[in-house]
C-alpha cells in the first residue's frame, strides 16, 4: 500500500488587506499589470491570493482603465 502525504493549504493574506497604503487605481498601471495575464485575461484570486473584495476592486479598476486605454484590451502576445 502507498500512502500520500497530505497536502497542507499555504494560507495566503491580501496584500491589500495586509498593508492598508496600497491602494487600487485605475491610474496605476505598472500595479495592474501584475493581476493580467500575457493574453490580457485578468488573473483569478486564486493566481493572485487577493480577497473577494479586493478582487472585484481589482477588476473593476482593470477594466477602467482598458476602457481609458492605458492598458491594452489583448495581450503582447497577440499583437
Amino acid at each position: 500500500m502507498a500512502t500520500y502525504k497530505r497536502q497542507q493549504r499555504r494560507s495566503w493574506q491580501c496584500r491589500f488587506c495586509a498593508d492598508p497604503e496600497l491602494k487600487i487605481d485605475y491610474k496605476d498601471v505598472e500595479t495592474l499589470r501584475r493581476f493580467v495575464t500575457n493574453h490580457g485575461k485578468i488573473r483569478s484570486s486564486r493566481h493572485t491570493g487577493t480577497c473577494a473584495k479586493h478582487q472585484r476592486e481589482l477588476a473593476r479598476a482593470i477594466k477602467r482603465s482598458r476602457h481609458m486605454a492605458l492598458l491594452p484590451f489583448t495581450g503582447e502576445e497577440l499583437r
